[in-house]
């Protein structure tokens, strides 16, 4: 009976199906406007109905290239798929918590405000600030500072969209307009918005390209840096063989001296000799020596027998016949 069981358990696990094999990798993109659909990142998931609504969070750092701001996340939520594209709304960002504590010293003042603002296009929107003092403060220059930064941060997002509101975010100029508000109340050392939290969405932007225009320009650029790779190797490929054949040319070189000293040495033999056997010889020798020299010419190449004449000073000009014949002189 146990032995059943066992059987049977094997069997439902063998038909028990693999759930990673049905997964597929899904493109993170950030929103249309003002970010043309950027790639941020990937997901796995089984189906359209698994990643819709996942929230990616990324560093500014990975999204932008700026190491300064390593310390902010990036909160991007997948609202659409289409393809293998996730299509994903900005929904806020964060400073890490120990970065903030960093932050905090002692004989400082630390003033925090929140102000819910409603953006041009109808987007609402929890802005977080923290603004640091050179030395303490008392409260009532505190509420000062708070209200004059609620003032400042109200009046940014009636007059601008959600997508300036991003930019102004992320490139820092929010907290530029804030430090300059705030900063004639009292001296500033750190005037930050630590968090800002999408609460509800309005109406939506259909500014800047399309996806099929973003993978027409993807394909476009991936072409492009194929094509340098193909360059840059076919040019190494180039510079390798000009010095295999300037090698080869050393090397024919190096022959032809060799041949040269065997036939001197053979003519200072034959000068033991008698004066008619000595001459016979040499005349035979030499003649050996050029038809030798003439073949190894011939086998060479028509570059080859430039460098050899660029080597010996002389003009490299002309047929191969007449480069050999230069170089036979």
């Amino acid at each position: 009976m146990a032995a059943k069981k066992g059987m049977k358990a094997r069997a439902a696990a063998r038909k028990q199906r693999d759930k990673w094999k049905a997964k597929r990798w899904f493109t993170i993109r950030a929103p249309r406007h003002p970010w043309n659909f950027q790639r941020i990142g990937e997901t796995l998931g089984e189906s359209e109905e698994h990643i819709v609504g996942r929230v990616y969070k990324m560093t500014q750092q990975e999204f932008n290239g700026d190491f300064t701001k390593m310390h902010v996340l990036l909160h991007f939520r997948v609202t659409e798929v289409l393809g293998q594209d996730a299509l994903t709304m900005f929904i806020g960002h964060s400073h890490q918590s120990d970065h903030t504590r960093r932050q905090v010293r002692r004989y400082r003042g630390k003033i925090d405000s929140v102000v819910d603002i409603i953006t041009k296009d109808g987007f609402l929107v929890r802005i977080k600030t923290m603004m640091i003092t050179e030395k303490r403060i008392q409260t009532s220059v505190k509420a000062a500072i708070r209200a004059k930064a609620k003032e400042m941060i109200v009046g940014f997002g009636a007059k601008n969209v959600y997508a300036k509101l991003q930019s102004s975010l992320i490139n820092g100029d929010l907290e530029t307009e804030l430090l300059n508000a705030v900063k004639p109340i009292y001296p500033m050392r750190t005037c930050v918005i630590r968090k800002s939290q999408l609460l509800q969405t309005g109406v939506v932007s259909d500014q800047g390209p399309t996806l099929d225009e973003i993978h027409a320009e993807e394909q476009r650029q991936d072409a492009e840096i194929k094509a340098k790779k193909a360059a840059a190797l076919a040019a190494a490929e180039e510079e390798a063989s000009d010095d295999a054949t300037i090698l080869d040319a050393a090397e024919a070189m190096e022959s032809i001296s060799e041949k040269s000293e065997v036939v001197s040495e053979s003519t200072e033999e034959a000068s033991e000799e008698t004066p008619d056997e000595a001459s016979a010889e040499h005349e035979s020798a030499s003649e050996e020596a050029v038809q030798e020299t003439l073949q190894d010419f011939s086998s060479m190449t028509v570059a080859e027998l430039k460098e050899l004449l660029k080597a010996a000073g002389k003009p490299v000009s002309g047929k191969k016949a007449e480069l050999i014949e230069r170089l036979s002189e």
